[in-house]
């Protein structure tokens, strides 16, 4: 069977972004999470972080919240051109949330991500984004998806959305920290709340997408 043109070609990252939309997420935040993601990517330094390199970047959205309730938002998508990004920005912030009720699975939610990454066009790295605000309380936890499935290519990097400070600087960031955080460079950034949500993924964007050196794409290219 011949492969799909999508999958025939060739990107620089593979960048899947994993929105919370566990019960602790109301509908104004869901709302500033969407709209801010989708203000995030069409921002001037993340359209240039985009295009930073001749060699582009394949783009993926999905929802989770509890074991059965992950959803994809933007199936890979390659962006070639700023109207590719656009498009992109524009499903995100028409997506409408499809469940409002269940627990935080975030080993399930990575599970569905390393799945989703295996679907994707071949790229030189692989990133996952979990954002969230709350830690596992669902099922098994990050540990146990990082060991049964294929995540030995894959960086996992985290937002967390710091909604109520006191969980958060006691517990919620030592968890991304020390459990979510997966492979070689991985980082965390924080938003203050789902009000600065978008600032914090511009600047989380915009250091994955920059982040990829010339000499490490070279290299990577000659393995």
């Amino acid at each position: 069977m011949l492969a799909s043109p999508l999958r025939a070609e060739t990107c620089r990252l593979a960048l899947a972004l994993a929105m919370d939309i566990s019960t602790s997420v109301d509908a104004t935040e869901d709302a500033l999470q969407r709209q801010g993601l989708a203000a995030a990517l069409v921002s001037p330094e993340v359209t240039e972080a985009f295009f930073s390199s001749p060699m582009p970047v394949a783009l993926a959205v999905y929802e989770w919240s509890g074991r059965t309730t992950q959803r994809v938002i933007l199936n890979w998508t390659m962006i070639n051109t700023e109207a590719d990004l656009l498009l992109a920005a524009s499903t995100v912030q028409q997506s409408v949330r499809s469940d409002s009720g269940s627990a935080t699975a975030m080993g399930y939610a990575l599970a569905f991500g390393a799945t989703l990454m295996q679907q994707a066009p071949r790229c030189l790295f692989q990133t996952i984004d979990l954002s969230g605000d709350g830690s596992n309380n669902d099922g098994y936890g990050p540990d146990s998806a990082y060991r049964h499935f294929p995540f030995e290519n894959t960086v996992v990097n985290g937002l967390v959305i710091n909604a109520a400070d006191f969980e958060g600087e006691l517990y919620l960031i030592p968890f991304f920290k020390n459990i979510v955080l997966h492979g070689p460079g991985a980082f965390l950034e924080i938003a203050q709340g789902f009000e600065d949500f978008e600032r914090a993924m511009r600047r989380k964007l915009e250091r994955e997408l920059k982040g990829l050196q010339i000499g490490a794409l070279g290299d990577a290219g000659q393995k």
